[in-house]
């Protein structure tokens, strides 16, 4: 075999090389993208059976994603029970009243606790009642049973100004409040009977979920906040603790659960399969994409 045979065998081989370790590479990573959304599965609670904790948070509004979501729990097999993370604030009336709406549902037929963060108020206590138990730190703030209204009045700083706003209505009740005039009696008055209405809402459901009647119900449904250790003498939550507790109470419900693992759920950006899968395998921060943002609050039912 001559010098010029030799290159060419030499060649061959060196490109045989080059493309195995290719092919390899590839093999390895299309296992490892498989691998992942395994995994990726799994911790949505399609794999093996787990409790699931998802962390409700910030202002609550009303959210098709979370309510998604939720739903999904409550049909999921693999999820036997729910860990209800709250540090909320509270929201608007319309949002906690389907959080709340979409949670009971998950717990007519599976275990939901509740462990309240640094404040679950108003709203965010709405969340909690939800569940069967209720966890809180002694120091969390909670309570806050009331509904609010809020809205400027500008009419001093626009006399001031010298600027008048025309107005063109069907009625004197149509856009009120608005905060380019003062408000009329019969407005004032059609707000007060929207805020009593939302109002007897909430403290019929502490009632029902709490047990609480007459001058104890009162004594809670004032607007007033309260310590974890107020809010356990007065029956507003069951337990002094954090998720050691929870968890407790949970295997009293079912002595199973004790030997499974707890999984984060979260609603996440829209992105693709394969945007998730990707992220996971090639971010050190996990799959791609943040919890989703919310819009803003309208009406409110806000503790703090």
């Amino acid at each position: 075999m001559d010098a010029l045979e030799r290159d060419f065998y030499e060649e061959r081989r060196r490109k045989w090389r080059r493309s195995g370790f290719l092919w390899g590479f590839g093999i390895a990573a299309v296992l490892g993208l498989i691998l992942s959304a395994v995994t990726y599965r799994d911790e949505l609670g399609e794999g093996s059976a787990h409790i699931a904790r998802y962390d409700l948070s910030g202002v609550i509004v009303d959210d098709t994603l979370r309510s998604e979501l939720l739903a999904e729990l409550a049909e999921r097999d693999s999820v036997r029970a729910l860990i209800l993370r709250v540090n909320s604030p509270g929201g608007t009336t319309v949002g906690s009243e389907a959080v709340f709406e979409d949670l009971r549902k998950i717990a007519a037929v599976k275990p939901v606790v509740a462990v309240l963060g640094e404040v679950a108020a108003s709203g965010g206590y709405i969340a909690a009642i939800a569940a069967d138990h209720v966890v809180g730190r002694g120091n969390t703030l909670t309570g806050s049973i009331g509904v609010i209204l809020e809205y400027p009045d500008l009419t001093g700083l626009i006399e001031r100004l010298g600027v008048t706003v025309q107005t063109v209505r069907s009625s004197e009740l149509k856009a009120e409040p608005s905060p380019f005039r003062a408000t009329n009696p019969a407005a004032r008055a059609v707000e007060q009977a929207l805020i009593a209405d939302s109002y007897a809402w909430f403290r019929g459901l502490v009632s029902d979920r709490r047990e609480l009647i007459g001058a104890d119900l009162d004594a809670v449904a004032n607007g007033a906040v309260f310590t974890g250790r107020l809010a356990l003498e007065s029956r507003l939550i069951d337990e002094i603790g954090g998720e050691d507790e929870a968890r407790a109470w949970l295997e009293t419900r079912d002595a199973t659960l004790a030997e499974l693992p707890v999984l984060d759920w979260a609603v996440e950006t829209e992105t693709t399969v394969f945007e998730r899968i990707v992220g996971r395998v090639f971010s050190s921060g996990g799959i791609l994409g943040e919890i989703s943002a919310l819009t803003g609050p309208k009406l409110y039912s806000l503790g703090l």
